[in-house]
């Protein structure tokens, strides 16, 4: 049986010792590291090429990742897009999804984390992301549309990414449960160990979702400490 082809990642970071630390990691555990420090240069060799994944920094000359992001969405929907980000930085990590981010890390990191992160998101985009399920769902008073994205209460309307709208079907699949953190890590995320990941992805999307959905003190989702989430029936 022939042995797969090396996967290309293109790693978009400005600053040179990091990008090589980073090229450096991948090529050594069977990846093929591409780097470019401008994100300018990283939008046009990622609608070029053909990569696995884009790990991608936000702070670049040329275009930020932000925008690198969004207009890559707009044409490779499906292409995984892990961001490096600050320590702390929240509003990074919120405006990184926003702009269809799937995951990201914190600077600094470590590699065992990083290369967990980008294995998740290779599997998921692999084999591990079903077709969706367009059939339209409630969740609490709000009519939620796969295929559209989009989320109506009335005269309300609020678009999803579609891992918000994934987080929302599993949630309202079983309304008034605890759903655990490790739980969607591993459906949602692809982690086949979430207890050995220390992120707090899961807590940024609630958090989103929040800003989307709740309305001053009528909160759907709630949060059960030190176990996780679950719809408010």
């Amino acid at each position: 049986m022939p042995e797969a082809e090396p996967r290309a990642i293109l790693v978009v970071e400005d600053e040179a010792s990091i990008r090589r630390g980073l090229c450096d990691v991948l090529a050594y555990h069977g990846y093929v590291p591409e780097p470019v420090e401008r994100g300018d240069e990283g939008l046009r060799r990622a609608l070029a090429g053909d990569h696995a994944l884009i790990l991608l920094d936000i702070m670049l000359p040329g275009l930020s990742g932000f925008e690198v992001c969004r207009q890559l969405r707009e044409v490779r929907p499906q292409l995984p897009i892990l961001m490096l980000t600050a320590r702390g930085s929240e509003d990074d990590v919120l405006e990184g999804f926003r702009a269809g981010s799937d995951d990201y890390v914190t600077k600094p990191f470590s590699l065992a984390e990083l290369l967990a992160r980008i294995e998740a998101l290779l599997r998921r985009s692999d084999a591990g992301a079903p077709e969706p399920v367009e059939t339209p769902f409630a969740f609490g008073a709000w009519q939620v549309d796969p295929a559209t994205l989009a989320a109506r209460q009335g005269d309300r309307e609020t678009e999803l990414t579609r891992r918000e709208c994934d987080l929302l079907r599993l949630l309202a699949g079983e309304p008034g449960r605890i759903v655990g953190r490790r739980r969607l890590l591993r459906e949602l995320w692809g982690f086949e160990e979430p207890e050995r990941v220390e992120t707090r992805t899961v807590d940024m999307h609630i958090a989103r979702l929040r800003k989307k959905l709740d309305a001053p003190g009528n909160g759907l989702i709630e949060t059960v400490r030190g176990e996780g989430y679950r719809l408010i029936s």
